[in-house]
C-alpha cells in the first residue's frame, strides 16, 4: 500500500494534462500533494504509535488512503484532485514507515537484515507492478486507477484482524520522548542518512516517476501503458537486488552500499539520456533500479539500529519526514526548471537527467574513494 500512491497514477499523469486543462507544473502536484502531509504529519504518527501501539495507527491510515485515494475518481476540477491527493497522503504518510518499524520490534541481527531486504523486495515488486497496473487502467478511463485505491480498505480490514502487537515499553513522557528524538537526530551519522535519503527520493520521484513519463509522452508519443511498462523496470531491478541485501550486507556496510547505490543512479540516468529509444529508455533504467534496490534497505537498516524499540518508530517518522520532503520538492523541481528554464520541457527534462546523474555518480564515487582511505 505504501508504494502504490504514487507508482500506480505515474503513468497517467499526462492524461491529467486535457482532462483538467493544466501544465506539466501543474500535473506535478498530484504528486507534490501526495506526499506534503508526510512531511509533517509522520513525526507525529511515530509519537502515536511509540505511546499507544502500532496497529492503533495503521488500521486507520489504511482506511483514510483508500477512502480519499477512491475519491479522486470522482473529483469535478484539478482543486478538488489537489485536496484529496493532500488527504490521501496523509493517510500514506507512515505504511512504510511503521512496516518498517515493525521488522526493527520483531526481528534482530542477520534476521533482520534479512527480513529488511524481503520488505525491500516487496516495495519494489509492487513498484513493478502498479505502473503495469495503472497504465492499463487508464487506457480504460483516466479515473480507474484512482478507484483501485479502494483495496487500502480491505488491507485495513485484514489489519485490523491478523497485525498482532508487538510487546515493548512504551514511551509515556512526551517532553523526554522528543529531547530524546532531537538528541538522536543531531548525531553525524543520522543526519549523513537523512542527506542521503533526500537526495535518492528527490532524484528518484523528480527525475524518473514525474519528468520521465512526461517526457516519454512528449518525445516519444506513448500511451499511459507503455509508459508503465518502461517505468516498471526500475522496480523489477529494485526487487531483485533488495532480495539479496541480506548478501550483500555481509559483504559491505550500508554507507558504502549507500554510495554503490548512488553511482548506479547517475549511471542510469546517464543512459536515459543517451537511449535512442524507449526500450533502450527501459534497460538504463535496470540500472538505476539497482541502485534504488541497494539504497533502500541499506538507509532503513542503518535508522532502525540508531535507537531502541521504543524510539523507533519516532526515528523512522523522522526517516519518512526527509524521504516525503524529497518526493515532495522533486517533482516540483524538476517540472518548474524544465518549465522556466528552457526552450521547451522536452530539452528541459534532458538537461535535468544529466545534472542529476552526475550530482548521484559524483557524490556516489566520491564517498567509496574517500572511505578507502
Amino acid at each position: 500500500m505504501g508504494v502504490m500512491g504514487v507508482s500506480l497514477v505515474s503513468p497517467v499523469l499526462p492524461d491529467l494534462r486535457p482532462v483538467f486543462g493544466v501544465s506539466d507544473a501543474q500535473v506535478g502536484l498530484v504528486i507534490t500533494a501526495y506526499t506534503l502531509p508526510g512531511i509533517v504529519v509522520t513525526p507525529f504518527v511515530g509519537l502515536v504509535a511509540d505511546r499507544f501501539g502500532r496497529r492503533r495507527v495503521v488500521v486507520p491510515l489504511l482506511f483514510l488512503f483508500a477512502i480519499a485515494g477512491a475519491g479522486v475518481a470522482f473529483a469535478r476540477t484539478f482543486t478538488e484532485v489537489i485536496v484529496l491527493r493532500f488527504l490521501q497522503g496523509i493517510g500514506a504518510s507512515a505504511l512504510i514507515t511503521l512496516a518498517v518499524t515493525l521488522i526493527g520490534d520483531v526481528y534482530e541481527d542477520r534476521r533482520r537484515d534479512a527480513v529488511m531486504g524481503v520488505n525491500g523486495s516487496t516495495i519494489g515488486t509492487g513498484a513493478a507492478f502498479y505502473p503495469l497496473l495503472g497504465g492499463a487502467l487508464a487506457g480504460i478511463r483516466w479515473s480507474a486507477p484512482f478507484l483501485f485505491f479502494g483495496v487500502g480498505a480491505l488491507v485495513g480490514l485484514f489489519a485490523a484482524v491478523a497485525l498482532v502487537e508487538p510487546e515493548a515499553e512504551r514511551s509515556t513522557d512526551v517532553r523526554t520522548y522528543l529531547g530524546r528524538l532531537r538528541t538522536v537526530a543531531v548525531l553525524p551519522q543520522a543526519m549523513a542518512i537523512f542527506v542521503a535519503l533526500f537526495a535518492a527520493f528527490f532524484i528518484f520521484y523528480g527525475a524518473i516517476l514525474t519528468a520521465l513519463p512526461l517526457l516519454l509522452r512528449d518525445a516519444y508519443a506513448l500511451g499511459a501503458g507503455r509508459i508503465g511498462v518502461t517505468l516498471s523496470a526500475v522496480a523489477l531491478a529494485s526487487a531483485a537486488v533488495s532480495s539479496q541485501y541480506g548478501r550483500l550486507s555481509d559483504r559491505l556496510a550500508a554507507p558504502r552500499l549507500v554510495a554503490v547505490g548512488f553511482v548506479a543512479y547517475g549511471l542510469g540516468l546517464f543512459g536515459v539520456r543517451l537511449a535512442p529509444s524507449p526500450v533502450g529508455i527501459a534497460v538504463a533504467l535496470l540500472i538505476f533500479g539497482v541502485g534504488f534496490g541497494v539504497v533502500m534497505p541499506s538507509i532503513d537498516t542503518a535508522v532502525v539500529t540508531l535507537v531502541d524499540d521504543d524510539l523507533r518508530a519516532g526515528v523512522m517518522s523522522l526517516r519518512t519526514s526527509v524521504l516525503r520532503l524529497g518526493q515532495t520538492v522533486g517533482p516540483v523541481a524538476f517540472t518548474a526548471t524544465a518549465d522556466a528554464g528552457f526552450a521547451s520541457t522536452v530539452a528541459g527534462y534532458r538537461a535535468l537527467l544529466v545534472v542529476a546523474g552526475a550530482v548521484a555518480a559524483v557524490a556516489g564515487g566520491g564517498y567509496l574513494l574517500y572511505s578507502r582511505g
